[in-house]
């Protein structure tokens, strides 16, 4: 299971806010609740996610096994 735990830690990190996400990434709310939710997303999303935070696709997700 991908899980998005780690974008919540770079993100505080860096002094982002979901606000600051939404202005800054042009990322809607429905979006953020997805992520929050560790659901699916587009690629062009994790895109933009990686530009904003100026990170790797590492820093803000993971994979997870599930039990």
């Amino acid at each position: 299971m991908i899980v998005f735990n780690k974008l919540w830690e770079t993100m505080k990190s860096k002094g982002f806010s979901t606000y600051t996400l939404r202005e800054k990434c042009g990322i809607d709310s429905k979006t953020v609740r997805r992520l929050k939710a560790n659901e699916n997303i587009e690629t062009k999303t994790l895109n933009k996610l990686c530009e904003a935070l100026d990170c790797q696709i590492e820093d803000i997700m993971e994979f997870v096994k599930e039990k």
